[in-house]
């Protein structure tokens, strides 16, 4: 029994077919979105490359990106074939493509769903991406003379005023690092001697933040060296005080960024993939209603249509038998007693000896 049967006369035909015209240039249209938003979050990702641990962090815009070429193919192609099927003449061309249209449409449009999801199971590895990328780029904050590094000081300072941080986790993370390049520190100095000959690395660990963590709109002046030192200060308190830098960590602000945008970009992937889904039920509609006419053999009269020919568990089997199938046709078949046919048999006459037929010369 068909699911979702619906009786169609030639006017009504005729207006699905104009209507889902309309609808697949409107895809067209959507498919263009899913490329830009792909696109988009492509370059918002590249620009954070240097603190980012690579790997499939670029997965999500790149299915966002194919999506949205293949939505543009394929709705181009069904406007065209919604357009013809307004005359049956023209609809007997496509026939036979129909079928495979459906399918590939359908495939497609699970893929959307699938994009759009995938913003939001993203966020562990951009978070994982983030932590050792950044954790990476503190380190090697002060080898500002080692090529392949030089440029990571000038990143992470730009990084931290932009987004309002401070270290990977918070500011407490400059406090384990040496992030004074050993170029810049006195070395006659005995206060520096000590605090080296203190660290069982020799690094140079001091309670203070680079400048780009400061506050600016702070109204005290920025304390960014012995943190927490209340005495190095004048009416300061570490505990009690508000700091005038900033406490958040870089991980967690860029990780606040950067699912605001997939969120975004998630739920405008979910309104065009419904969008696209009720598109192609049209398009399944129209498929079924003209294939029906042209059976009936009357171009002017009524047909049916429907959402599926059997019902969803009749389809569901249907499709899972011819799965199963697919490769039985290359079986060779052993019935009992029967040998491989790609094997000789021997010829036995029953005890007659062989004769030798002459063929008949042609005519």
């Amino acid at each position: 029994m068909a699911v979702l049967k619906v009786k169609f006369t030639k006017t009504k035909r005729d207006k699905l077919a104009q209507i889902l015209w309309i609808l697949n240039w409107v895809s067209v249209v959507s498919g263009i979105i899913l490329f830009s938003l792909g696109l988009f979050l492509k370059i918002e990702i590249k620009k954070r490359n240097e603190v980012m641990a690579k790997g499939d962090v670029n997965s999500v815009p790149n299915m966002l990106i194919s999506v949205g070429v293949i939505a543009c193919i394929i709705n181009f192609l069904g406007g065209k074939i919604c357009y013809d099927c307004s005359d049956a003449n023209k609809f007997s061309r496509w026939k036979l493509v129909m079928l495979p249209y459906v399918v590939c449409t359908f495939c497609f449009t699970f893929c959307i769903l699938v994009g759009a999801l995938m913003c939001y199971t993203m966020r562990n590895e951009l978070e994982e991406s983030l932590y050792l990328g950044l954790r990476d780029a503190v380190k090697f904050y002060k080898d500002t003379d080692i090529p392949g590094r030089c440029f990571l000081k000038k990143t992470v300072d730009l990084l931290q005023i932009g987004f309002q941080c401070c270290g990977n986790n918070g500011f407490r993370d400059w406090f384990e690092i040496q992030w004074v390049s050993a170029r810049y520190l006195n070395m006659a100095s005995k206060e520096v001697l000590d605090r080296l000959k203190s660290n069982v690395d020799g690094k140079f660990l001091v309670d203070g933040v680079p400048f780009s963590c400061c506050n600016p709109s702070s109204p005290r002046p920025c304390i960014q060296y012995q943190l927490t030192n209340n005495s190095a200060h004048y009416n300061y308190d570490f505990l009690t005080e508000e700091l005038n830098i900033w406490v958040k960590g870089c991980r967690e602000a860029l990780l606040d960024y950067y699912t605001a945008i997939m969120r975004s970009i998630g739920i405008t992937a979910l309104f065009i993939w419904l969008f696209e889904l009720s598109v192609l039920i049209g398009v399944q509609y129209l498929q079924t209603a003209m294939k029906n006419v042209l059976l009936l053999g009357d171009l002017e009269g009524e047909s049916d249509g429907w959402l599926l020919e059997n019902s969803f568990v009749e389809t569901a089997k249907y499709n899972i038998n011819i799965i199963k199938n697919l490769g039985k046709a290359n079986h060779i078949s052993t019935v009992s007693g029967m040998n491989d046919p790609n094997i000789d048999v021997q010829n036995t006459n029953c005890g007659k000896p062989n004769v030798t037929t002459k063929s008949m010369p042609a005519a």
